[in-house]
């Protein structure tokens, strides 16, 4: 039951991105700075809801004398091509938050992750297109690629799609302007830490 709750969830924050995607607003950026990791992504997407298009009109055609199969074809067809572009909506729509106190981490409707920042212990750029499931790391890759790392403190909760928790300490994650989310966070935490001498 949990997992289908969380499906019919990711549909609704899907199709809700999209909406969102359409009226050029963005979800969970108000006082904060966001950080996109979807450009490049575009090309490739309308890519592949064009060729969703040919084949819907292609089975169209062949299964023109069968109206059941060709209702339930079409209207699977239309449904994947949907996807498809609500799925790069919820990538634009949805970006990397530099809040006050946290590092908001996301990808589309499946990682929302908050890291407050006293937690983070060093930020930098690091590439990396191969990526090895490990304890307590979180891989946040978009196109299978990563391109900052961020090392923590100490641990904080990761909730899965299904909704299982992980700890996670260390977290690579990728953004179209790498240098700037390493700018900005190290900005953020030094304006946190006090100087020596100084009260907190």
């Amino acid at each position: 039951m949990r997992t289908v709750r969380a499906l019919v969830r990711h549909e609704v924050r899907m199709l809700g991105s999209l909406v969102l995607w359409v009226a050029r607003r963005s979800h969970g950026t108000g006082g904060g700075r966001a950080f996109g990791y979807a450009r490049g992504q575009g090309a490739m997407t309308f890519g592949l809801a064009f060729v969703c298009l040919v084949e819907t009109l292609t089975m169209s055609v062949l299964l023109r004398d069968v109206p059941v199969a060709h209702g339930i074809v079409l209207f699977l067809d239309v449904y994947t091509m949907v996807f498809v572009v609500a799925l790069h909506a919820a990538h634009v729509v949805r970006p990397h938050v530099l809040e006050p106190g946290a590092l908001r981490i996301r990808r589309a409707v499946h990682v929302d992750l908050r890291i407050p920042l006293e937690r983070i212990a060093s930020v930098r750029r690091e590439s990396r297109t191969v990526h090895e499931r490990a304890e307590g790391e979180l891989d946040v890759a978009v196109g299978a690629q990563t391109s900052l790392l961020l090392e923590l403190t100490e641990p904080v909760d990761h909730l899965t799609f299904l909704g299982r928790r992980r700890e996670v300490r260390l977290v690579r994650f990728h953004a179209d302007d790498a240098d700037a989310v390493v700018r900005a966070v190290t900005r953020a935490r030094s304006a946190r830490s006090p100087l020596p001498g100084q009260p907190a």
